[in-house]
């Protein structure tokens, strides 16, 4: 609306937006009772719609300028509208919007549109006083909204057209439109760093000709070009790659809340500025090489923390890529080809052999079996028969399927996986939140005492003041105290990498130091994730070597997991072969081998042609798998399987018992093979047959109760518990998603490495100490030294240079491990026992 008021003054344009606001424009609105120009109806429009919401604040908080809004009335168009109410069908929400038992529905959303914090504010406020909105959460970094709602109060377009009344425009996430504001995010940032990288190597050269010029003598008109190539080598580091540590400084500054990037950037401003007096007055000192090194060991650690933040938003994504785009629908009597999105609860669906099940639903008919490592990490598939659940993103292996549909979209099983995994890292401990608090208060003290000392030197010795000042800002600057942390973090990272070890999180050597407990999933960890040949026992007339060639010749017609020793076996024996081969799912296999017929697989089903059915308690040990090899008339051998332990397992194991860790073994698998793994490796605290869900609930147990936990494994079921413990650490051959979530990954499979990176993260934390120390003497000697004039700018801007020097070196000593006992390796070769 048009106000009748004379407008403010607001000759900088648009309240809005900032732009120019064109002549003969009279668009006004009026913001907290003082008329404000705007430069269209649109603006007029959305700034409206913030005062009308009680949301004025929104204009103190925002640090950079909104974009235009894609409308030009307060009233949305009936095209948008429509658009709009799209998302409230069933059919598009299950896609992406679960309910929970009591009705409330979430979602997850991406908006368009945030500049800085000051969005996040209006966003949250502006959709949270929407009746029926009971959470809305919107975060800075990957600029996703996370909602939930009372559809009985308010449906989901009307949330969208609040926020498009705004000026922000908001749709369910979709993984390549994130991907694409990743890669954007990446290609900034590197080239931030590359040009301060480039152009910090080429200042600091020209700095060292001048250093030794002060010491051995110079021609002043050397000096002068050094000065002028080093300003134009500077600034565009100042400009461009230092740029975000200046708007977070004003953002931090209008916010009242202070960080490291205030005294950071007054002290790259000032001493830049300062630079470019003494330059073109061809006087005082410059610290052109200060700046520049100064901005480009910030922009590394900048930098390795948003690669973590990127990892962690595409884990999400890839787990959804689980599920197949396409299904075979059957409808009377017909296969139709249909996008897996428009399928419906009740829908009966073809799964063929080697297909993926596209949503949760029950067998109808059919008798297969379904490889599940993809959740669950354990590589045996799982016999599935009718009435038998099934969950969407698995496999069929063996035979075709016809199954009824009884979860979609977010309700499945997957998608469940998804939310748990965004949970656990929500509730990640914020230390990052409590250190930034701290810095705060070290920020603040900096800058009162710069303020102290240039007030003081004003009225002292008005010319000095500035150079004083100048040098308390340098000296205290935060540079050694900077690097006390991330110098020794790099070092010791780079030196894990070296030996197997790759850390992808910044805190993983501080939680390896303090960790109390450390756990392992058993199947690909602790083992090596593939079944091997144990022994053969005879039970019959036939030797080992008839059993074993009649087991290898009815193996070598599947392609099961399990038949897979016997293939490796029969290349070293002379082959025999077998006939009318009939494959019983989940139970074993059938066929005639010189003329008698026999029977593999489980205990009840090879021998339920015998006069005594035999079972597992018939077994010789529980020390694995065991499978009976059977004629029509009686048994005839034990034939056992195998997962062994990693040869390096169980000294590792010992060394991490030794250095005071508490060790676990927590995994899915149920089967007598666990107990007997724990016995063989020493592991006294077993708990087995869990789910995902209860593993991240064993894990968040033992943190509440003030445990440090390492958590280890190698499957996607492992996710949500690798997300939500303090330090994770994935396998080398684990699934991606796992690696991608984990803090860490054990690129060599090396189990020793463990106690090795222990040893090397409290040996770092040692290290952090002393160079926080040293940092915090080096700052208590200088300051006096600084503030009384006793050290000129360029001695302040050599001493911040020697004390990061200090801090480097200190920080060197961790390039190398510390030396373990030695791992006593078993024999290479493995041979299956007889009687």
């Amino acid at each position: 609306m048009n106000a009748q008021q004379e407008p403010g003054n607001n000759d900088q344009g648009c309240f809005h937006c900032g732009l120019d606001i064109p002549h003969h424009s009279n668009f006004i609105t009026l913001i907290k009772g003082k008329a404000q120009r705007m430069c269209c109806p649109g603006c007029q429009a959305v700034a409206q719609a913030i005062s009308d919401g009680g949301l004025e604040n929104y204009y103190k908080h925002r640090t950079g300028e909104t974009r235009s809004p894609e409308f030009t009335d307060l009233s949305i168009p009936e095209q948008l509208l429509a658009e709009l109410a799209l998302y409230d069908q069933a059919s598009i929400q299950k896609a992406f919007v679960s309910e929970s038992e009591d009705g409330i529905k979430q979602a997850a959303l991406v908006i368009e549109g945030i500049t800085c914090a000051a969005c996040v504010w209006l966003l949250e406020h502006q959709i949270s006083n929407l009746p029926g909105v009971t959470k809305a959460s919107v975060n800075l970094t990957n600029h996703r909204a996370q909602l939930s709602w009372n559809n009985d109060e308010i449906q989901l377009s009307s949330i969208l057209t609040s926020i498009y009344r705004i000026g922000y425009q908001g749709h369910p996430y979709h993984p390549d439109k994130e991907e694409q504001m990743l890669a954007s995010e990446t290609r900034k940032a590197t080239r931030r760093l590359g040009i301060a990288g480039v152009f910090c190597m080429q200042v600091m050269m020209l700095a060292m000709a001048l250093y030794a010029g002060e010491m051995q003598g110079i021609e002043d008109h050397l000096v002068n070009f050094i000065r002028w190539a080093s300003f134009v080598l500077a600034t565009p580091v100042v400009i461009y790659s230092a740029r975000p540590f200046f708007s977070a400084a004003i953002r931090d500054i209008k916010t009242g809340h202070l960080t490291m990037d205030v005294p950071v950037s007054l002290a790259v401003g000032g001493a830049y500025l300062a630079s470019i007096w003494a330059t073109v007055t061809a006087s005082g000192e410059v610290y052109y090489d200060s700046v520049t090194m100064f901005t480009f060991f910030l922009l590394i650690g900048r930098f390795l923390e948003m690669k973590a933040r990127h990892r962690t938003g595409r884990a999400g994504n890839s787990l959804l890529n689980l599920l197949p785009a396409s299904a075979t629908l059957l409808k009377d009597g017909e296969e139709i080809m249909v996008p897996a999105t428009d399928l419906n609860i009740g829908d009966r669906i073809l799964v063929k052999p080697g297909h993926t099940v596209p949503a949760d639903g029950i067998i109808l008919t059919g008798q297969s079996s379904i490889d599940e490592s993809a959740l669950t990490g354990e590589y045996l598939p799982v016999s599935k028969a009718s009435g038998d659940s099934i969950v969407g993103g698995t496999c069929n292996v063996e035979n075709p399927l016809q199954i009824e549909i009884t979860q979609v979209g977010a309700a499945t099983q997957l998608s469940a996986i998804v939310r748990l995994l965004e949970r656990a890292h929500e509730d990640k401990p914020k230390a990052a939140q409590i250190a930034d608090k701290l810095a705060g208060y070290f920020v603040a003290a900096v800058l009162l005492t710069a303020l102290v000392v240039g007030i003081s030197w004003w009225f002292i010795a008005p010319e000095h003041a500035f150079w004083i000042t100048l040098s308390v800002l340098v000296v205290t600057c935060p540079c050694a105290l900077s690097l006390a942390t991330p110098t020794a973090l790099t070092v010791a990272t780079g030196t894990l990498r070296q030996n197997g070890l790759l850390i992808t999180r910044g805190h993983v050597l501080e939680s390896l130091a303090k960790a109390t407990h450390i756990i392992f999933d058993k199947t690909g960890t602790l083992t090596e994730g593939n079944l091997s040949l144990k022994s053969v026992i005879p039970l019959g007339q036939l030797n080992y070597e008839q059993t074993l060639a009649i087991a290898c010749a009815l193996e070598a017609h599947s392609e099961h997991p399990i038949a897979k020793p016997f293939h490796v076996q029969a290349k070293l024996m002379e082959p025999i072969q077998a006939a009318e081969i009939t494959n019983h799912v989940g139970l074993g296999l059938e066929g005639q081998v010189n003329g008698q017929r026999y029977l593999i697989g489980k205990p009840a089903f090879a021998s339920r042609h015998c006069l005594t059915t035999l079972s597992y308690d018939d077994a010789p040990d529980d020390h694995g798998q065991w499978l009976l090899l059977a004629s029509e008339s009686e048994p005839v051998a034990w034939i056992g399987l195998s997962d062994a332990p990693r040869k390096q397992a169980k000294n590792t194991l010992a060394q991490l018992t030794r250095m005071g860790l508490q060790v676990e073994m927590l995994t899915g698998d149920s089967s007598a093979a666990v107990g007997h793994i724990a016995k063989e490796l020493g592991i006294e605290n077993i708990i087995s047959g869990v789910s995902p869900e209860q593993k991240l609930q064993h894990i968040q147990s033992l943190q509440a109760n003030g445990a440090r936990v390492i958590m280890v494994g190698d499957g996607i079921n492992d996710i949500p518990v690798l997300a939500g413990a303090q330090t994770s650490i994935a396998m080398g051959s684990a699934t991606d998603l796992a690696k991608t979530n984990a803090d860490a990954v054990l690129i060599s499979g090396e189990l020793q490495r463990l106690p090795q990176a222990l040893q090397l993260a409290r040996k770092n934390q040692k290290i952090i100490r002393q160079n926080l120390g040293w940092a915090i003497f080096y700052n208590m000697i200088a300051l006096p030294l600084a503030a009384t004039g006793m050290i000129a700018p360029y001695m302040a801007a050599i001493g911040m240079s020697a004390s990061s020097l200090v801090v480097v070196g200190n920080a060197l000593r961790l390039s190398k491990l510390a030396r373990t006992n030695r791992v006593e390796s078993p024999d290479q070769s493995r041979k299956i026992t007889t009687p």
